[in-house]
């Protein structure tokens, strides 16, 4: 009989500790802030200086005649692109040639001047356009260049690197 008695207190309270017991659940709000970015007009001047330093790092690889580095400042991939000149559009392969070639025989860079540089950013994504001033010697001749300059950034994860280029003579009136 105590053995039944035990049972049955034990159904019991089962049955009251599961029928009775209220889960109690106390809400929280948690509210989240919706930030709108307006990748047209808003600033990001954490990137513009970013890519003001990636600027220099470019200059700098010139003036120390690093093609590796200055390559390297560059996603080359089906992508990119590239007009001068009035030229058909070059690809990746095209403006590495171009550079390597070209710059690897500057024998100083006399100047190297980006004027009225504009740094437009959107998101991941920057246009930096200039009008060069740049005079560099080849050996004993003096190239100066005096350009309209886009290049064209997108932020990886190894920094900002160049998609597109385009120059076109810059007309001094």
């Amino acid at each position: 009989m105590k053995s039944k008695l035990t049972i049955t207190l034990f159904i019991i309270l089962g049955i009251v500790i599961t029928g009775c017991k209220e889960l109690e659940v106390k809400e929280t709000k948690v509210e989240i802030e919706k930030v709108e970015i307006d990748l047209i007009n808003d600033e990001f001047p954490e990137a513009e200086k970013e890519i003001k330093e990636t600027w220099e790092g470019i200059v700098q690889s010139l003036k120390d005649g690093d093609m590796d580095k200055l390559i390297d400042f560059h996603a080359y991939s089906p992508k990119f692109t590239e007009f001068k000149n009035g030229e058909p559009r070059n690809g990746s392969k095209e403006n590495e040639d171009f550079e390597r070639t070209t710059f690897s025989a500057v024998t100083e860079v006399v100047k190297f001047d980006a004027n009225d540089m504009h740094i437009a950013v959107y998101g991941d994504v920057a246009n930096v356009t200039m009008h060069t001033d740049f005079q560099l010697m080849f050996g004993e001749k003096l190239v100066v260049v005096n350009d309209q300059l886009s290049l064209l950034f997108v932020k990886t994860t190894n920094g900002w690197k160049i998609v597109g280029e385009h120059h076109s003579p810059l007309i001094l009136k």
